[in-house]
């Protein structure tokens, strides 16, 4: 993995996050988007909006040392999950976004298998920049090993790659480092979300609006309804069978749901 200069990104362009995109874009092969394309998908997904009073918050964003405990954590990692040499982009993240602060502390990624993105917070602790970085890498082996296109992804897989993500960061730096979604829901509710909500609907794609209001929980469903679940099967899995997230990083999402009566067949 190659951590790519974005410090100096921001010193120069930080009130015209366009210009941004623009260099990310070359990182986007062959998908023919725009710069303003990629804004609108990374601010939806967690990227900063430029503030008004910018320069006591990007100070402090440029002088943390996110760049360091990035650059020391992906050695780390590299000797657990030996990931493709990839881009890592570290940008701030939006302050405003309610669901970033409340339910991610301020930070937030964004994994595909060819590229990384981090969106943090001045005051992300370094345990919390490993943390959202130990998910992301996590996520970024799964996708490099699995032949699948990740839009190609149904709402199975999405669940089962962000439980085996979130159960990594459980495994390396213990439960007070995990997303606070996580303690959302005792275990007799993920159970009863599971099959009468989740297990239904296993094999909907992205392309379907059900997906993503089950996967958020979004409207009256469940808050972070599929992460939640999806958390739930991969821990009891890893319990069940007395084994690590690197003894199953690579098994199809099916196996996880094997033994679960009453599943449907996926595609």
């Amino acid at each position: 993995m190659t951590l790519v200069n974005t410090k100096r990104w921001l010193e120069n362009h930080y009130d015209d996050p366009i210009t941004i995109c623009e260099k990310i874009r070359a990182y986007f092969k062959n998908e023919g988007v725009t710069a303003s394309e990629i804004y609108d998908f990374l601010s939806m997904n967690g990227m900063y909006k430029p503030e008004k009073n910018k320069t006591d918050h990007l100070n402090a964003f440029i002088n943390c040392e996110f760049w360091e405990i990035v650059s020391k954590e992906r050695k780390a990692l590299k000797k657990e999950w030996d990931v493709p040499n990839i881009p890592i982009f570290i940008l701030p993240s939006d302050r405003r976004n309610k669901m970033i602060t409340k339910d991610y502390n301020g930070k937030s990624g964004i994994a595909f298998s060819d590229k990384l993105f981090l969106f943090l917070s001045d005051t992300n602790s370094a345990k919390e920049v490993k943390a959202v970085f130990t998910h992301e890498y996590n996520h970024v082996y799964r996708l490099s090993k699995n032949k699948k296109n990740e839009r190609k992804y149904h709402l199975l897989d999405t669940i089962i790659l962000e439980g085996l993500a979130e159960n990594a960061v459980l495994e390396r730096l213990g439960e007070t480092e995990m997303a606070n979604w996580t303690t959302y829901y005792s275990t007799k509710q993920l159970e009863r979300f599971w099959i009468k909500l989740i297990l239904p609907n296993i094999n909907l794609t992205q392309e379907d609006h059900l997906y993503h209001r089950l996967l958020y929980g979004i409207g009256h469903y469940p808050k972070m309804l599929g992460y939640c679940v999806g958390y739930h099967l991969v821990n009891q899995y890893l319990r069940n069978n007395d084994l690590k997230v690197s003894d199953i990083i690579e098994l199809p999402s099916e196996e996880f749901i094997l033994k679960t009566p009453n599943s449907p067949t996926t595609e």
